[in-house]
């Protein structure tokens, strides 16, 4: 699992990825390591061990307008040649669903269409690409020097009303269902949506969530109301994950991101806090200039989809930038670190998903060192650094499908 990667990544990442030199604080003995020597290091384990990413919006992209990823891709956030310069081994490929096909109908079918559309990379370039279903086949994978593609469904409204949907989509490949996204579904409410439909889980929400647990899928509180997260802890036998999930300590106010008390019970249970990069997740000022935005379209009677709204919003945003910073991440990681310890935290970016919000340092997934290195600044041992990068998420993963193989 230690496999080393070529030589000429490392360098392209080492001019490519970093502009800081500042030195680190050292509590230990002996001397300081210097702002290069770090660097060197956050790059050496960024291709030492694997790294997994909870949420990557590429299939989604993809959808909208085809590239060519197995090379390098003038646009978006993920191609292979960034990825390998990033170290990214293991990046759940985001199944989306936008919740119009709550209404219209066809979501399973948009899902399996998404699937296809992920086995058809791997398929295509068997070279570069394998799709995962488990931590033994990426880590078999890694040791091949080929990329992962494991998968996680955002949306359960993929599941419409057929609970045998759940089987259906395990088989395919998917190991963990987001239960809704921005409005509230057939299975819960949403955190974007202040309908409360079902005040937490329907009746349906919760025979899905035990039917995930009896055939091994995690369960993802991204997305979800507080009064859904707190049934789906009371409720799972299995621990769950945030796959794309920040801290609202730095939010104030803002649902979508989970509050103290929900990452110490997250934890509790076993799970697991993939950090999301966007900036308007990890900065209140960026998110308070977004809303701010958002507010002039709605005062202009503008749809909020349309391209008058696009220049209203780009317009305010050309003169108050939104964009947060790599230590931004760093702070978050740090919070949920102080507040449930180090077993509990990992990545999951939204590359492909937040559009031009990325934070400075951490534009596209060539950046994971960058992020690394600010970590080892901060005194994270190597061993922690292993465990944020996949074994956290690896724990996770593996512990659903003991618990799905325990059961009746």
């Amino acid at each position: 699992m230690n496999k080393a990667k070529p030589l000429f990544l490392i360098i392209i990442t080492l001019f490519a990825v970093f502009g800081c030199n500042q030195q680190p604080s050292n509590s230990g003995e002996g001397p300081v390591p210097s702002g290069e020597e770090l660097r060197s290091q956050a790059i050496a384990l960024a291709q030492k061990y694997i790294i997994t990413d909870g949420h990557v919006d590429l299939p989604y992209r993809l959808w909208d307008k085809m590239e060519d990823v197995s090379g390098r891709t003038p646009g978006g956030d993920f191609d292979y040649q960034r990825a390998r310069e990033g170290g990214l081994n293991a990046p759940f490929m985001s199944i989306y669903i936008p919740h119009t096909y709550q209404e219209t109908g066809g979501a399973k079918a948009l899902a399996d269409s998404l699937i296809d559309m992920v086995e058809g990379i791997t398929k295509e370039h068997p070279e570069q690409f394998a799709m995962a279903a488990s931590p033994a086949e990426v880590e078999a994978q890694f040791a091949k020097g080929l990329i992962s593609f494991p998968m996680g469904i955002e949306n359960g409204a993929a599941l419409e009303d057929d609970l045998a949907n759940v089987q259906h989509f395990y088989q395919r490949g998917v190991r963990y269902i987001t239960l809704t996204h921005s409005t509230d579904n057939l299975i819960c409410d949403s955190s974007y949506d202040t309908t409360r439909t079902h005040n937490g889980l329907s009746d349906y929400g919760r025979e899905v969530v035990a039917e995930m647990n009896r055939v091994g899928i995690m369960v993802d509180v991204s997305h979800i109301s507080d009064s859904t997260f707190w049934q789906v802890m009371a409720l799972s036998k299995a621990p769950a994950i945030a796959s794309h999930s920040s801290c609202r300590h730095f939010t104030p106010g803002f649902e979508r991101n989970m509050s103290d008390e929900m990452i110490k019970a997250l934890a509790a249970k076993g799970g697991v806090i993939q950090i999301n990069f966007g900036s308007t997740f990890i900065s209140g000022e960026s998110l308070d200039r977004w809303n701010a935005a958002k507010a002039l379209v709605a005062d202009a009677g503008l749809d909020e989809d349309s391209p008058e709204a696009d220049s209203v919003r780009n317009a305010y945003l050309a003169e108050n930038p939104i964009f947060a910073d790599v230590t931004d991440v760093a702070d978050h990681i740090d919070h949920v670190v102080k507040l449930a310890g180090i077993d509990h935290v990992g990545f999951g970016s939204d590359f492909d998903g937040v559009g031009d919000s990325l934070p400075a340092g951490l534009k596209d997934v060539s950046t994971y060192p960058n992020l690394i290195f600010h970590l080892l600044k901060r005194g994270y041992t190597e061993e922690d650094i292993e465990k944020i990068c996949y074994k956290n998420v690896w724990r996770v993963w593996n512990a659903v499908a003991q618990v799905a193989a325990e059961q009746p």
